[in-house]
């Protein structure tokens, strides 16, 4: 048998199987192998001879052929040959290439100690064929090899330790590294939450010293004061580092809590004594307490006041937020105006031509620096849309002239707010005061401008109130809103949507001032949004009108015939003042983009 080497496949039938060297054996030999030959070992007894005459192994035995294995885990050769090796010395090899686009695998049987692809087999006494990359004459290949019976058909894969190493060792180099940064920000928070904790303390003892210094006034807190209280012997502006500091302190504010003047749908308004330590001084201002359920509301008025840039004669000045966990209460503390808000003002007094300018021209004011994207100093500035503008949310100062107030619906008009942000943002307010298009809901949300725009129309109703209450319309009724007693006190949005809008009567256009004023009070309220003024253009209009009939007046010879009724056409009886009301024309005809840049 020396050089014997037989194939077993799948033949049938009397056929020879031929060696890798070409021997032909009889299909009698090639059935004897495959029964007998597996049975015997070296020297077995009662067979003489089989000494001389080792058994070799079987192998898978395969050229180089397609593979599904993609070299994970275990997989099999799929090779249909076993080959019965040359000699003993021979061992079970698989070869595993993986090509660009598919795998290969060769099973064979070789010698140890001889080179294969240039590659030396190790670890071939193993009863499995475990897969190790080796460097071959052909590139990077998988080998394993094997001394049980076609051992090399099932080939294992197994992770390379060096991999795991690496994978090891680089987590192990990135905690590192990030160690020291780790350090850091833990050192720069406990810097920071130092220095807040020590800023608080330092303002409040500045708070407790400003208000040492102030003398007690019986009257109420007006913002010229409030603002005074609140500006620190640098002349910068603490309020708002007030407003979000004082409300964590440990201990309120030494507030006494004195006359409720108001009640709203979210919060109370009371008139409050804050007080001075160690003294009986105090300070008198107004506190508008939040339930605890509507903390949202609260948190959102409290957001907007504390902005910096909100600070205006003309808006409500804001001293402090407070959270009084204890009474399970939210407290807002601004500046107190004793006048009251302008629905009450209007309500018990009728309004000269004067008051009606200051009245009129301050609320545009506020509602121009609440809609304005820049400041006085051209810094920049984000635009505020208060949404709920009437005249019970308009106060009256000591001087007669108004400001602001109720931000709890109010929206900061930031560029990065989306549609999605803005779509919940629609239908608020007061049914009586809402645009047309915000009781329709067609409001566009893609411009922000249309946000301003509805803000116009409200201050155009609030503008017909005061109108409504000036001497110099002729008679005078009592106080109505707007719409008067055309629909219930508290309307709904759908009850709105069919009512135009208050009546001017002809009696109120006599007097070239109150005729200005109601050109404008229509342009705002106009059906189509875009059409109507800017607050911009209003403040600027109401500015020029003053100052034109002011003109007007100390060229006429007769001041009444101007500042009040004229009741005979003027142009027949008087044709010296033709030119004088073409130039109050010209003002109401003016385009107000000027206005609008400044």
């Amino acid at each position: 048998m020396n050089g014997f080497r037989s194939c077993l496949s799948n033949m049938h039938g009397p056929q020879c199987c031929s060696s890798s060297r070409g021997v032909s054996l009889p299909s009698s030999l090639v059935l004897w192998a495959v029964f007998f030959l597996p049975l015997l070992k070296p020297g077995t007894a009662g067979i003489p001879g089989m000494s001389m005459y080792p058994i070799s192994r079987l192998c898978k035995f395969c050229d180089r052929q397609s593979s599904s294995c993609n070299g994970t885990e275990s997989c099999m050769s799929h090779c249909s040959i076993t080959s019965v090796c040359d000699s003993r010395e021979e061992v079970c090899v698989a070869i595993w290439i993986k090509n660009e686009t598919s795998f290969t695998v060769e099973t064979l049987c070789h010698n140890p100690s001889l080179s294969l692809y240039g590659i030396m087999l190790d670890d071939y006494n193993s009863s499995s064929c475990v897969m190790k990359e080796k460097n071959s004459t052909s590139g990077m290949v998988h080998v394993c090899s094997c001394t049980e019976e076609e051992c090399n058909d099932k080939m294992v894969f197994v992770p390379k330790a060096k991999d795991q190493a690496v994978g090891d060792s680089l987590i192990s180099i990135i905690l590192v590294s990030l160690l020291p940064l780790i350090v850091m920000g833990v050192l720069v928070a406990a810097v920071i939450h130092w220095y807040c904790i020590n800023r608080r303390h330092h303002l409040s003892k500045k708070w407790e010293s400003n208000v040492k210094m102030r003398k007690p006034k019986a009257s109420g807190l007006d913002c010229r004061d409030a603002c005074a209280f609140m500006v620190d012997d640098d002349g910068s502006d603490s309020s708002s580092m007030h407003a979000n500091n004082l409300n964590h302190n440990t201990e309120p504010l030494p507030i006494e809590l004195d006359l409720l003047v108001g009640k709203g749908r979210f919060a109370q308004v009371y008139k409050a004594k804050l007080k001075q330590s160690s003294s009986a001084q105090f300070e008198t201002v107004a506190v508008k307490i939040f339930p605890s359920e509507e903390y949202a509301s609260w948190k959102n008025e409290k957001d907007i006041f504390s902005n910096k840039d909100l600070r205006h004669e003309n808006v409500l000045h804001f001293l402090t937020a407070e959270e009084r966990k204890a009474e399970k209460q939210y407290w807002l503390i601004t500046a107190f105006h004793p006048s009251g808000n302008l629905q009450e003002y209007l309500t018990r007094h009728v309004i000269s031509w004067e008051e009606l300018q200051a009245l009129s021209s301050s609320l545009a004011r506020g509602v121009a620096h609440l809609h304005s994207d820049r400041l006085t100093s051209g810094r920049p500035k984000v635009p505020i849309v208060h949404r709920d503008l009437k005249s019970s949310n308009v106060l009256v100062k000591n001087d007669l002239t108004c400001c602001i107030c109720d931000f709890g619906l109010a929206l900061c008009l930031d560029s990065s707010l989306s549609v999605d942000d803005l779509a919940n943002s629609g239908q608020v307010g007061t049914a009586r005061y809402m645009a047309p298009e915000v009781l329709e809901a067609r409001l566009d949300l893609e411009n922000i401008e249309s946000f301003k725009q509805t803000d116009i129309y409200s201050m155009a109703l609030v503008l017909w109130e005061m109108t409504s209450r000036c001497k110099t319309i002729g008679e005078v009724k009592d106080y109505e809103p707007a719409f008067g007693s055309k629909v219930r006190q508290h309307p709904y949005v759908e009850s709105m949507k069919d009512n135009d809008r208050p009546d001017i009567p002809d009696s109120w256009l006599r007097h070239q001032g109150i005729l200005a004023i109601c050109t404008t009070i229509k342009e705002c309220w106009d059906h189509d949004p875009e059409a109507r003024l800017t607050a911009h253009c209003v403040a600027e209009r109401l500015s020029e009108i003053e100052e034109e009939l002011d003109k007007l007046s100390s060229r006429s010879s007769s001041a009444e015939k101007i500042r009040y009724e004229v009741h005979i056409p003027v142009a027949m009886e008087i044709p010296e003042e033709e030119v004088k009301i073409s130039e109050i024309q010209n003002i109401i005809a003016a385009d107000c983009s000027v206005s609008d840049n400044k």
